[in-house]
């Protein structure tokens, strides 16, 4: 079974969904963030704070790279993870891209008391996170095989949505009915 890859904004839900959609097709779980974390030793953070947001994107692209060459995993990505080309081809070839589109409200929501958000820990995270979504967002839709929006919808929700919608797209790498049951 080809890789499922989560990418969107933070707050669109790609760490819930992703192991809830895990569990339901019965594949591993991973996230380039946590993955990056257990082998530096050091939060998200404090990798931003040491090596600034270049360090970390140098780092990120090294976990991708690895995570998109495992076969039948769910993969859920930072959102920043699309701003380099070379991430967005291993993306691509990766697996199957879903796109966790969600608003800046929601955003907002769903980050507002997370410390562990390094771009967003200056005055006006809605300015932030407006023009990070004007740069990020056609990048997400370039490399996307399935679009779900995710505003005030329950993780369950989505997941079937996204099950359903992998079943509908034409077979790549079998993935088909019994693959997803």
């Amino acid at each position: 079974m080809p890789n499922i890859i989560l990418v969107g904004p933070m707050g669109a839900g790609k760490s819930t969904i992703g192991r809830l959609l895990a569990k339901e097709l019965r594949l591993p779980f991973r996230d380039s963030d946590k993955e990056i974390e257990q082998r530096t030793g050091a939060s998200i953070p404090l990798i931003f704070d040491v090596e600034g947001e270049q360090g970390f994107r140098e780092r990120e692209h090294v976990a991708i790279t690895e995570l998109c060459s495992m076969r039948g995993v769910v993969l859920a990505t930072g959102g920043g993870a699309v701003l380099r080309p070379d991430n967005r081809q291993v993306l691509r070839s990766g697996g199957r891209v879903i796109y966790l589109c969600t608003s800046v409200e929601q955003q907002l929501d769903r980050t507002s008391r997370d410390r562990n958000r390094p771009l967003l820990q200056k005055p006006n995270p809605r300015e932030i996170l407006t023009g990070l979504m004007a740069v990020r967002d056609p990048l997400y839709r370039d490399i996307a095989d399935i679009i779900i929006q995710t505003d005030e919808r329950p993780p369950r929700l989505v997941v079937q949505e996204i099950l359903s919608q992998l079943q509908s797209l034409a077979p790549r790498e079998s993935l088909t009915r019994s693959a997803l049951s």
